[in-house]
């Protein structure tokens, strides 16, 4: 029996955790004004430039604030719709949102989301799993902290149907008495190490739980490549075939481009797990890579940590079971991919 959670009464229920952390923080407006007016009261000084200390208060202070004002406009400027959201095993939610008209991003980057129905001050941050080229932003966020597992409880209680198995999901066209789901903010995106893997020509990727997600907007950013790559190859053998030069010289020009771009010739993914149910997280991926990359620029590997040693006699039966049947059928035991 999964042991039950204590809540704090109703008005203090937002002030234990993180939020007592977040919002005790925001009590430096106070310390500012406190100190400004400390500093302006130098008896021994008499003219006001001499009095220094708000002009170094003054720096930080107008960086912050307008940090804060930036992200508040950008919010609103950046409103995204819910299209889909999945509760994944391992108590991952998954949430697709629409792409907002000129929101641009790299693979590897990440977002801040603002719930308002849990808080209207708390901004928190996720790594982007989709890639640039798709028509919307998706995230997967591991209930761990309060904020998490108030955003779950929000979509478990009030939008998921109570006869839906673990692995619960709703689409675009809403939910049982077509409730809206709540609203998020986004701000970003914001940099990361990994958004220049471009410049790159071999990748080594290695993730450890749900910490593998900006490696997984990284492959699906090198899959859209593959798939281009194809259609343009296919463009080209038609342009080919016809006595069109104008046709055959745009699409070699586009093709060498897009070479250009990418210098990535190869991509090794290491993704290491406890739980078996981890590799629905990104099962649908790992299926697409297995089947459009031909020339094999993808490497993918899915190691599982939670069985026994390796010279167990069980994991040996397992291991020979494991590789007759991908052997025969193309699908792993393990993980129920193609990887």
């Amino acid at each position: 029996r999964a042991p039950t959670r204590t809540r704090l009464p109703s008005p203090l229920g937002h002030l234990a955790g993180f939020n007592a952390f977040w919002y005790s923080h925001h009590l430096l407006v106070v310390v500012y004004l406190l100190l400004l007016v400390h500093g302006w009261f130098i008896f021994l000084v008499t003219k006001w430039y001499q009095r220094t200390t708000w002009m170094y208060i003054a720096v930080p202070f107008a960086l912050h604030v307008g940090e804060r004002t930036l992200r508040a406009l950008r919010s609103k400027a950046y409103a995204a719709k819910i299209l889909k959201v999945c509760l994944l095993p391992g108590n991952v939610l998954t949430i697709t949102m629409s792409k907002p008209y000129g929101f641009r991003y790299r693979s590897g980057q990440y977002v801040f989301l603002q719930c308002p129905t849990i808080s209207p001050f708390e901004w928190h941050p996720f790594s982007i799993t989709s890639a640039p080229g798709d028509d919307y932003i998706s995230v997967h966020i591991q209930t761990r902290g309060d904020w998490t597992q108030e955003l779950k409880h929000i979509f478990v209680e009030n939008y998921f149907s109570p006869c839906l198995p673990s692995r619960a999901s709703f689409g675009e066209l809403g939910m049982p008495e077509q409730k809206s789901p709540p609203r998020l903010l986004v701000d970003g995106p914001y940099g990361a190490p990994a958004q220049d893997f471009r410049n790159y020509d071999v990748l080594l990727l290695v993730g450890l739980g749900i910490g593998a997600t900006p490696f997984i907007s990284i492959l699906r950013d090198l899959l859209n490549n593959i798939k281009l790559a194809d259609e343009l190859m296919d463009l080209s053998m038609e342009t080919s075939r016809s006595e069109d030069s104008s046709n055959t010289f745009s699409v070699s020009t586009a093709s060498s481009n897009k070479r250009r771009a990418y210098r990535t010739s190869r991509a090794h993914f290491y993704w290491v797990t406890r739980e078996p149910g981890s590799f629905e997280w990104f099962k649908s991926v790992m299926d697409e890579v297995a089947e459009m990359d031909k020339k094999g620029v993808i490497e993918l590997h899915n190691y599982l940590t939670s069985v026994y040693e390796e010279r167990d006699a069980r994991t040996t039966l397992l291991s020979m079971v494991q590789a007759l049947n991908h052997a025969k059928n193309g699908i792993d035991i393990v993980s129920g991919t193609r990887v």
